[in-house]
Parts: C-alpha cells; structure tokens; sequence
C-alpha cells in the first residue's frame, strides 16, 4: 500500500495496526510523492522528513498506537509546529524564534497516531480567498496547475488533492477551508465556532477563527474531528461541549435568496444535484446575508488592522500590499460602524435560530464558480464583472460569521466544485450525516487529478 494507491486514512491505520503495512513505508510513501510533486503544486514550505521518520519507527515498535496509527498528515503554516517559525504566510514572521512546542490540534493528531510529514503554503496572515502568496509563490491547483488553489488554507487542500496527504489542517475566518475544498476538490470541515482548539495557531480574527480539517472522505473527517475534539483551556473560547451523534429523520432544505443570486451555473447545477440525491425540494432564505457579509468584513478589516498594527508601522514594505491595504483600510474604519457590525451579527444569528427550528441540515454553493486562473483578477457571472479575489468567499463568509458548522462536499466536473452542507451550531453530526449521504449516493465524491 502506498498513497499512490489514493488510500484513504481509515485505510492505513487498518492496515498499519493488521501489520499488513509499516508506518514507516506510508511515510516513506507520502515524503517521496512531496518529493516527486511539490516542486509542480506548492502545497509544502517545510517538510519535516527527521520527525516523520522517528515518528513511524516508534509506531512500528509498537510504542504509539491510535485510530490514526501512520497516517501521514501536514498543517497550515500558521500551526506551530517545534522547531520551526510560525510563518502564518508572511515574510516578517520569518525572522520570529522557532516554536518550542506544538499547537494543540497537532499534538492531539499525534497522539492519536498520525504523523506529521510538514507545513503548508497559504496566504499572508489569513487574508487571501485564492491561495496566491507573494513570498512563497501559488499553491497550484491539482486539476489543472495554471489554475488557483483557493485559500487561504491553499496548500492544505493542494496537499490533500494532490494525493501528497490524506488529511491536513487549515484555518478557516470567512471561508478559507471551504474555497480551497471546492476548488481543490476535496472535504472540508468547518466546526462551529468554539469546537476545535485553536491555541498555538497564529491568529487572524481572533472573534472569526476556526480550525478544521481537509480529507478525501467523509469517514477521515469524521476521524480527525473525533480526534481533535475536546475541551482545550489555552483558547478561552474552546468549549466543552460532549459530541453529540447525528439525529434521525434530518430535515434537509436548499438555501436560496442570497445564496444562490450570484452563483455561476455549475455551482447551482452541484448543490442541486446534492440536492435531488436527498430528495430535498424545500427552499429556505437567510434573511439580510448581504448585510451579514458586509459586518463581516468590518469585523475582519478592523481586527485584522488591530492585531497588525505594530508589524504595518514598522515593517509596512514587508506585507504584500493586497493585504497591507485592506488593514489600513481596516484601521481607519470608526467603531460606531463596528458596533453596528457586532449588533447585526447577533441579529443575524437569531435569524438562523429561527431556521434551524425548522430544519436541521441547508445546503449552499460553497463557491460561485470552479478555480479560476493563477493571476485573475475578475470573472463574469449573470453579466457582472466582479473581482475575484473577495467573490470567492461570497457564500461562505456568512455562515462564519455566526460560527455555523459546515461541511463542503466536492462534486465532479471537468473541474470540481463544492456544495456547503450546513448545520446548527454544535450539531457537526449532523452535517457530516448528509454529506456521508451525498457520498454513498456518488453525487460527492473527491476528484482525482488526472496527472494524480
């Protein structure tokens, strides 16, 4: 068995614990297909060969055991990982002290057996919707590598894709697991806000942030996230809350209005095959999601501008100037605007309470459109020209907003698209459920590159 063979997670560790494989040749595996590949996609700017190794000796020793025993797994490079800086993406950060431990999510991996093989290409400091980064060039899409990877957690859904992984980690503020799964064509997970620990992971926006997983299947997301979970107390907002199983009789419903005005043809023509494959014909609306977009982006620019501030006045020629503009822009915004921004995000999420009494499970184009071209920097959808680079997250970035927990599903093409499958806070049970369903019926399913 090599990852060559598309193996899945669940796949390895049944077999590194039957004795049928040795951690260590997975490893071997998955660090010569990084070799082999990453020069063409990008996805890794550190690779950490030693510690993988010995990790999967002391698995073949029998001294680790776990549900993730020798699977090979890599972390956006904003996880520290001991031993070397946290770049979150950046130039600047380069020049910071090595991390003397992990972050939390890597060490509860670990600990459950998997092997950590590296850090992965994003975005500068988070702020990125395409997966291009000035300092350490694009993550390349697998499907087609003029193409963007998405981001900002690109590399992790390169990796994933290009079959150099079958797990990683990213982060995700207003979208940035899920557009790099749906261009990628790969799952994602999204937790609810407060699920999954976030301590030792360089923020962003400290009130938006998440933490998830990326994978080629619904059971290896399942997998890490029972792994992952847990009550953490280095993140004052990690909650301890129990994992509660996925209800019986879900009630599915297709999210319209907002969610589907702007969307291209294939993104509308994957959420509504997911949708006939549920038999779902029920049309719901999230009322005033524009408005929630637009406080969302002044919670963004505003705590992004205040985390920064120091690093824009010093080293302001040190950020890429997409990014750097949009955080003095941030700091410049009066707090009246951003009381207002933080009173319709409750708002808001009232309005989804409401929706979820209803229903338990919505489903949503995760993306208006399939990966556009490395260096685009607009699209044409119904006859409007818009710029790519904020569009790419126009359908995920409410949902965050209100720290819903999502999962974005691939669905096949000449290029993949995803579909969000979108449930009520602490209820990931529930959207893994119907995206396990979507991936029985064949309707999702992760796309193998054809250079793969």
């Amino acid at each position: 068995m090599s990852l060559d063979d598309w193996a899945s997670a669940g796949a390895i560790a049944g077999a590194v614990a039957a004795g049928e494989v040795a951690a260590a040749e997975v490893v071997g595996a998955a660090l010569a297909r990084i070799a082999r590949d990453d020069a063409r996609l990008n996805a890794f700017t550190d690779i950490t060969a030693a510690r993988a190794r010995a990790r999967a000796a002391e698995i073949d020793a029998g001294r680790i055991t776990g549900p993730l025993a020798g699977v090979p797994f890599a972390v956006k490079n904003l996880f520290d990982i001991a031993g070397l800086p946290t770049r979150a993406g950046s130039r600047i950060n380069r020049s910071r002290a090595p991390a003397s431990t992990d972050a939390t999510l890597v060490t509860r991996l670990e600990a459950a057996g998997a092997v950590l093989v590296g850090a992965l290409n994003m975005g500068e400091y988070a702020y990125d919707f395409t997966g291009e980064n000035i300092h350490d060039g694009a993550s390349r899409n697998p499907h087609d590598t003029a193409r963007m990877s998405g981001g900002s957690s690109g590399g992790s859904g390169v990796a994933v894709a290009g079959g150099m992984v079958p797990l990683a980690l990213g982060s995700d503020t207003n979208g940035s697991i899920r557009v790099p799964a749906s261009l990628c064509g790969v799952f994602g997970l999204k937790p609810t806000y407060g699920r999954l620990s976030r301590a030792g992971t360089f923020p962003f926006v400290a009130s938006l942030d998440h933490v998830g997983p990326l994978a080629r299947g619904v059971d290896d997301l399942a997998l890490a996230y029972a792994a992952m979970a847990g009550h953490d107390p280095a993140d004052p907002v990690c909650q301890d809350r129990p994992l509660a199983p996925a209800r019986a009789g879900l009630r599915v419903a297709v999210l319209g209005g907002y969610f589907e005005r702007g969307a291209g043809a294939q993104a509308l023509a994957a959420r509504d095959a997911c949708a006939r494959a549920l038999g779902v014909t029920r049309v719901v609306e999230l009322p005033e999601a524009a408005r929630a977009r637009a406080a969302a982006y002044v919670i963004t620019a505003t705590e992004g501008a205040a985390l920064h501030l120091d690093r824009l006045r010093h080293a302001a020629a040190a950020f890429d100037a997409a990014v750097r503009e949009r955080l003095l822009a941030g700091a410049l915004i009066p707090a009246a605007l951003v009381v207002q921004a933080q009173k319709l995000r409750r708002w808001f999420q009232a309005r989804a309470a409401e929706v979820f009494a209803e229903v338990d499970v919505l489903l949503a184009p995760a993306t208006p459109c399939p990966a556009p071209l490395i260096g685009q920097q607009t699209f044409v959808l119904d006859g409007a020209v818009l710029p790519v680079r904020p569009n790419l997250g126009v359908f995920t970035q409410p949902l965050s907003f209100i720290g819903l927990p999502v999962v974005a599903v691939p669905v096949p093409g000449d290029l993949p698209i995803g579909v969000q499958v979108i449930a009520a806070p602490w209820r990931e049970a529930d959207a893994l459920a119907v995206a396990a369903r979507l991936e029985q019926a064949g309707v999702a399913r992760a796309q193998r590159p054809a250079a793969g």
